[in-house]
């Protein structure tokens, strides 16, 4: 077996997949496949993942992709419905969703994101930042970029060495300090839960620390594994739901693998607007770009 081969590991029964990466002294470090989850097991009890196994997990992410494409679709219709009984579609209107900005600790499911943001027409920008930067690349990109919805993720997990008692301490996660500061650090720049719209968190990371930092969703409240792509479909979500609705907590996460179990949150508004006349509406660049990160000037946004 070599770097970047998909394996299984025997003593749990092959029930997840992962992308082999390096090998130290027999031990190997993993990756999930869909789960956001860092891993280490034993090169000896590794084996190639099977075809059945591998092609199973590529079906589930397609049809999370469909379910999500498709629960989109019906926030669409319900806001078109209601144009026309309004009568404003005679004129035309345009749509403004919300926009995202999202920084992720992982390479790959960045690029699995950002492609489903395309397909699912919400205006994104990504980066590929290291959890223990993710602070200063916030105070960095949020003034160049102005999103209306932030995420923040990558990896997390609570340390196997601590205690069941050390369980509301951060200093028992690998993650949860860094995403809590980079909370912080845009709360700075923006205050307002229903300006600034904040998904944060990875697999067992410390929801409560998350959101008393100030994020408006986060993982995990039973400290449970979440799909790479869960923070994804919330922001969609906040993105395509009109900014003169609340969503209710259920309802936004009924797209996700997890469930209340994984994620939570706070009440929040949408985002998305519509605008009259019609008129042609050009975005500058790509509806959904991975960029590497550049320093900007920072300052905070007025509201």
């Amino acid at each position: 077996m070599r770097q970047g081969d998909l394996v299984v590991r025997n003593s749990y029964g092959g029930d997840l997949i992962f992308v082999l990466g390096p090998v130290y002294q027999g031990q190997a470090l993993l990756k999930g496949l869909e789960l956001r989850l860092l891993a280490d097991a034993p090169l000896e009890d590794l084996r190639p993942a099977g075809p059945d196994a591998l092609q199973a997990a590529i079906d589930d992410e397609n049809r999370r992709a469909r379910r999500s494409i498709r629960q989109l679709d019906r926030l669409r219709a319900a806001q078109h419905t209601g144009m026309r009984q309004s009568g404003r579609q005679q004129t035309g209107y345009f749509e403004v969703p919300g926009r995202v900005l999202h920084l992720d600790g992982d390479q790959g499911y960045l690029r699995k994101s950002m492609a489903l943001y395309k397909e699912l027409r919400v205006p994104a920008e990504g980066y590929y930042v290291p959890e223990p930067s993710m602070a200063a690349a916030v105070s960095s990109l949020l003034p160049k970029v102005n999103p209306d919805i932030l995420v923040l993720t990558g990896h997390d997990s609570i340390l196997k060495e601590r205690k069941a008692r050390d369980m509301q301490s951060l200093a028992s996660y690998k993650n949860s300090r860094n995403f809590m500061n980079a909370v912080q650090a845009a709360r700075q720049f923006d205050r307002g839960k229903d300006s600034l719209v904040i998904v944060a968190g990875a697999c067992q990371s410390h929801f409560e620390a998350l959101l008393q930092a100030g994020a408006n969703f986060a993982s995990s409240p039973a400290r449970v594994l979440i799909h790479a792509l869960d923070p994804l479909v919330i922001a969609a979500k906040v993105a395509y739901t009109p900014s003169n609705s609340t969503m209710r907590i259920p309802e936004v996460l009924s797209g996700t693998l997890s469930g209340l179990e994984g994620l939570g949150g706070i009440e929040t508004r949408g985002v998305y607007r519509v605008g009259m006349p019609l008129v042609e509406w050009k975005e500058s660049g790509e509806t959904a770009t991975i960029a590497s990160q550049k320093t900007s000037k920072t300052g905070k946004r007025s509201r």
